[in-house]
């Protein structure tokens, strides 16, 4: 192509163009080579201004200007020059204005709401619907958890929006980073532990499922203390736990609990928290190993509270070998506790150092209760949240278990919990009885309808069974504390909790 051609014009044109209207970065090569040729120029019309002062205007075949004239345009030129430069490379053009890039980041902020409907009915499929779009820290071995402000959440606070008790959809969070807060934000001092829990804090064992991992961040990060709490189930914000919970944690972290209800706050207010801490996982990805340590951790604590000998040696109370019936009144309890009594007794009765002792769930303090799971080697009781006691004994200790009719066939993997429970906190499960009779279903076994009538069914007995039972778990008992007391490698005693 001809490089005199109009086509050829035009588009050098453009581009010229182009190249004039894109703005310079402050660290641009091509801002420096601008500035370069402006100095260029510059020397040249200093030169080109010596020139008209040293040689005369009549050899000129053109008009010339004065010296005076020439340097005033020369001037001009110079100023309109300099002011481009500069107006390129100020750093208001390079850097925005802080207050103006914070406005755009707080008026950026999105709020979704807690409980993603589109997976209400999958709660546990993959993930969960509480916080939908945020991933957990998933460390081997270690409690899953979300962290505020963090590398994930990059430098980003959790904001909280809403206090709705009956719908999770109308309460909402968001991230905000700390120089752009929502507009009208709190912001709470402190460390916060936000809990989501699928069942509820009142039932001591769905309860402990959801504080239990704070406890273990609690451990792993310097003992740590929260502030407050903030309490969800289903995505509804509650207000308190249940009397033992609540104890069990002032207990643990030396302090009660605040439960936080955000008052004075109104509805549609943000809160934004310095630190935040975010459970929804319960024990989920924990190894056995940590789960142990954490329950450890939590007897020791809630011996030291309660004023309980840490070791059992030093305790005088202590029977050689202590097996405890712990009772229900009402749903799931024995229906001739008597007879129930009169078999455990007998066999007690048989072996040296045992000593039976009978005790109500409902009728214990929390310190009671420790005190008394402390004394305990074999804990017998119906299946229910009592049995969740069991961790306050020593590692290694025994757990009988007892289930009305009808809970094998329709009851579900929940049924087995306390065996869980005492694998994780380091105890011996030892089975369970269910009992074959009971009340009768009108529909046939197999219709999850029948689960109505023996949910809260009462539990028979089985004499025969129940001695046999019981005369296996005292002999193992008894051989394994001779052999403890014979190589003096027993259960280690404590003599200080972790977290002092």
């Amino acid at each position: 192509m001809n490089k005199y051609s109009p086509s050829f014009h035009r588009h050098k044109s453009l581009k010229q163009e182009k190249n004039i209207m894109l703005p310079f970065s402050c660290y641009s090569p091509k801002l420096s080579l601008y500035i370069l040729a402006t100095c260029v120029i510059l020397l040249m019309l200093l030169q080109i201004r010596s020139l008209h002062t040293v040689l005369p205007t009549s050899s000129s075949p053109l008009p010339s200007l004065s010296p005076s004239a020439s340097w005033s345009l020369f001037q001009q030129w110079q100023n309109l020059v300099l002011n481009r430069t500069l107006a390129a490379a100020s750093p208001v053009n390079c850097i925005q204005n802080p207050d103006s890039m914070n406005q755009k980041l707080r008026d950026s902020i999105t709020f979704l709401p807690l409980k993603d409907l589109r997976f209400s009915n999958l709660p546990l499929d993959g993930h969960t619907w509480f916080m939908s779009s945020m991933y957990d820290t998933r460390e081997e071995g270690e409690v899953q958890y979300q962290q505020f402000p963090s590398e994930p959440s990059k430098g980003r606070l959790l904001c909280l929006k809403g206090r709705d008790t009956h719908d999770g959809s109308w309460n909402y969070y968001a991230l905000a980073w700390p120089e752009a807060l929502p507009t009208n934000a709190t912001q709470m001092k402190g460390l916060t532990f936000v809990s989501y829990n699928h069942y509820n804090y009142d039932n001591i064992w769905h309860g402990l499922s959801a504080v239990m991992p704070f406890v273990a961040w609690h451990r792993k990060n310097s003992c740590e203390k929260p502030a407050r709490w903030v309490l969800y189930h289903w995505g509804e914000l509650r207000f308190k736990m249940g009397t033992w919970l609540n104890l069990l944690m002032e207990a643990t972290f030396g302090q009660a609990p605040y439960i936080e209800e955000f008052n004075g706050v109104d509805d549609d207010q943000p809160v934004c928290f310095e630190k935040a801490v975010v459970m929804r996982h319960n024990e989920g990805g924990m190894s056995r190993e940590r789960r142990m340590e954490v329950y450890d951790l939590m007897r020791c604590k809630a011996r030291v509270y309660c004023n309980v000998s840490l070791d059992r040696r030093d305790s005088r109370e202590r029977p050689d070998i202590g097996m405890t019936l712990l009772m229900r009144s009402g749903a799931r309890s024995f229906r001739n506790e008597t007879a129930v009594i009169g078999v455990f007794e007998k066999e007690c009765k048989k072996v040296k150092g045992c000593r039976l002792m009978v005790a109500y769930s409902n009728n214990l303090t929390f310190c009671q209760q420790v005190k008394q799971m402390s004394l305990t080697d074999i804990l017998i009781s119906p299946h229910g949240a009592q049995l969740t006691n069991m961790f306050l004994m020593d590692r290694n200790s025994s757990v009988m278990e007892f289930y009305p009719k009808g809970w094998l066939k329709l009851a579900g993997v929940g049924q087995y919990v306390y065996h869980w429970i005492a694998s994780w906190s380091g105890m011996r499960h030892r089975g369970e009885w269910r009992d074959p009779n009971g009340e009768s279903c009108p529909y046939s076994d197999e219709d999850h309808r029948c689960m109505s009538f023996y949910k809260n069914g009462l539990i028979g007995y089985n004499e025969t069974h129940f001695a046999e039972w019981a005369r296996n778990v005292l002999n193992d008992v008894q051989t394994k504390r001779f052999e403890e007391e014979g190589t003096k490698n027993g259960t280690a005693s404590m003599k200080t909790c972790d977290c002092n």
